[in-house]
C-alpha cells in the first residue's frame, strides 16, 4: 500500500498565488478545490504572514459561495450544533473531546450528549483549536 505525499505549500503569499490563484467560486469543483486547500492551511501550526492572507482571502471567497450556494438557516442551530460538525470534520470522537477540553472521555461524551453544558473556558479552547469565533459555541 503506497501514500500520496502533497508537496508543502509555499510560504510565501506570491508563490501560493502562483499555484492557486484565488478568484471568484463558481461551481462546487471549485469550491471543493477551495475547502481542500484551505483544509492543508489549517494543518500548518504556524502560518506565515503571506499564508494567513492567502488563508483569510480564500475563506471569504468561500463564504461568498456558501452564502449563495449552502446557505443555512442558523435559527435552529445551536453550538452543540456546530461543534458536532467540527467534530465530524476533524475526525474527532468524544475521547478526543474530552482531552481537548482537559477533562475526561465521559464529559466529551455527556457534553455531546448535551447532559453537561460547554463551560465559558470549553468555548475559548474549541475557537481557538477551531479558529473560529468562540461566539458560535454560544446558545
Amino acid at each position: 500500500m503506497s501514500t500520496v505525499t502533497k508537496k508543502p505549500l509555499p510560504k510565501t503569499l506570491k508563490a501560493l498565488v502562483g499555484e492557486h490563484i484565488p478568484t471568484s467560486i463558481r461551481n462546487e469543483k471549485e469550491y471543493d478545490k477551495a475547502l481542500k486547500l484551505i483544509g492543508r492551511l489549517l494543518q500548518i501550526p504556524k502560518l506565515t504572514k503571506g499564508q494567513a492572507v492567502y488563508l483569510n482571502t480564500l475563506s471569504d471567497l468561500i463564504h461568498c459561495y456558501e452564502q449563495e450556494h449552502h446557505r443555512i438557516d442558523p435559527s435552529g442551530t445551536t453550538g452543540l450544533d456546530v461543534l458536532k460538525f467540527l467534530m465530524e470534520e476533524h475526525q474527532m470522537s468524544a475521547s478526543d473531546l474530552g482531552g481537548l477540553l482537559n477533562t475526561s472521555a465521559g464529559q466529551g461524551s455527556r457534553i455531546l450528549n448535551g447532559q453537561r453544558s460547554l463551560t465559558l473556558e470549553h468555548i475559548k479552547i474549541l475557537g481557538k483549536h477551531f479558529r473560529i469565533s468562540p461566539d458560535v459555541f454560544m446558545d
